[in-house]
């Protein structure tokens, strides 16, 4: 078992930048890879970004790509997500995941409201 809570959500006007944090507690962070996801008001959630377990290995949808960046701290259980040039459309609910490869996200976090204003 893990528990994440996501913060760092924030309302911030188009071309500005966020960094969100995922702490973690209970099983150890080290043991799970780890990902973003969004989901955006009427749509389906999408996947943001993932990183393995070591933080040597990430990747990007292609809408975010360029402009993310995923990373991790396993001394601090913490995931991070630093967004930059954001634009509208990123304006989500933003939540971080958990899950031991090969398998499924397992766990989630409650999510953390990110605006972004024209």
């Amino acid at each position: 078992q893990v528990q994440l809570v996501e913060s760092g959500g924030a309302v911030v006007q188009a071309g500005g930048s966020l960094r969100l944090s995922c702490t973690a507690s209970g099983r150890t962070f080290s043991s799970f890879a780890m990902g973003w996801f969004r989901q955006a008001p009427g749509k389906e959630r999408e996947p943001v970004a993932n990183i393995n377990r070591y933080g040597s290995n990430t990747g990007y949808s292609d809408s975010v790509k360029g402009r993310f960046t995923i990373s991790r701290d396993n001394a601090k259980n913490t995931l991070y997500l630093q967004m930059n040039s954001l634009k509208p459309e990123d304006t989500a609910v933003y939540y971080c995941a958990a899950r031991i490869e090969p398998y499924n996200y397992d766990y989630w976090g409650q999510g953390t409201q990110v605006t972004v204003s024209s």
